[in-house]
């Protein structure tokens, strides 16, 4: 009898077969189902990072010709490109300030108002509640081409909605991208419409997770209405509250599509729109210095991960 049909023969006894494949088949499938995501994640994130961090202490020469093979001439710099970026680079410098300002502005300004909404939205007397977050979240999954072209024509100097409605009050038109002054806060309005819609969603959800049985033994111990709010609900909110800013950090840093259709530059009238990952973009694709731009993206992100760990380690002092 054949090997094969000798291990065929003992499957069909229940008799136990030695091979590799059946002792560890159980360990084996699970990663060959995950293969996919695994290869793709190796492919287009962990390469892509990992060559950027090595173009960070390059700089690029040019290019081979042809006949030498092509491809990039690179030369090593060491930590010139970081130190350029973090001591002479006063664009850089702006472009953070700029993100730390939006950041702030929509987060202090943006978590009210998301958190409104969806104490509106979960009251038991509101109707069309359905229709009503649809209408919210609508405004984050439209096209951010269209929304910076919307804005476009919102904060138009002369024809603008915007204006129009200032107009009605008595005031003279503001030029919201076109003087410095207002770029930012023309930025906050934009951001406001974009995201407090879906930022609400994630309160909701929260407000759903309080405990009924808990606010009502607060009630019936003489607990008012501001007091419930403010000793059980915002505590049993902290880790929305934690993923609102850290999501919010991070988007306003990474800001990009908005700002570079809203401006003719790019920019804004004197940088006052440039944001960290547009002057990456500048720097790498408009200039073609991509250690430079390498440098940008790996300080940016420490600086991200810098203040999201305070926050968390600031949250930890909060506790239900």
């Amino acid at each position: 009898m054949s090997a094969s049909a000798m291990t065929v023969n003992k499957r069909a006894k229940g008799w136990p077969v030695s091979g590799w494949w059946s002792r560890n088949q159980r360990k084996v499938i699970p990663y060959i189902f995950l293969s996919p995501f695994l290869l793709s994640f190796l492919i287009f994130t962990v390469y892509p990072a990992g060559a950027a961090f090595f173009l960070s202490f390059q700089r690029v020469r040019g290019f081979y010709s042809p006949e030498e093979g092509g491809g990039v001439v690179l030369e090593y710099k060491g930590l010139d490109n970081y130190e350029r970026l973090l001591t002479k680079d006063k664009r850089f410098r702006t472009a953070i300030i700029n993100g730390a300002e939006f950041a702030a502005g929509t987060v202090l300004i943006q978590m009210p108002l998301a958190l409104g909404v969806a104490l509106l939205m979960n009251a038991p007397h509101v109707r069309f509640k359905t229709l009503a977050r649809l209408a919210f979240f609508a405004p984050y999954i439209t096209s951010a081409i269209v929304v910076a072209w919307i804005f476009t024509l919102v904060f138009d100097e002369r024809y603008g909605l915007l204006n129009a409605v200032i107009g009605l009050f008595g005031l003279e038109s503001i030029g919201w991208i076109k003087d410095k002054d207002f770029v930012m806060p023309a930025l906050i309005i934009l951001g406001l419409w974009t995201w407090v819609g879906y930022n609400s969603l994630f309160f909701l959800a929260g407000l759903q997770n309080v405990p009924d049985d808990l606010k009502e033994a607060a009630r019936i111990d003489g607990a008012g209405t501001l007091r419930v709010f403010w000793h059980i609900t915002i505590p049993f909110l902290r880790p929305v509250f934690v993923f609102v800013i850290i999501t919010g950090l991070i988007g306003s840093f990474s800001l990009f599509t908005q700002p570079y259709l809203l401006f003719d530059s790019g920019a804004g009238p004197q940088d006052s729109g440039l944001f960290p990952l547009m002057y990456l973009f500048f720097m790498g694709f408009d200039n073609f210095r991509m250690g430079y731009a390498s440098a940008i993206g790996y300080v940016l992100t420490v600086i991200i991960l810098l203040v999201t760990g305070v926050q968390l380690l600031l949250f930890r002092f909060w506790k239900v």
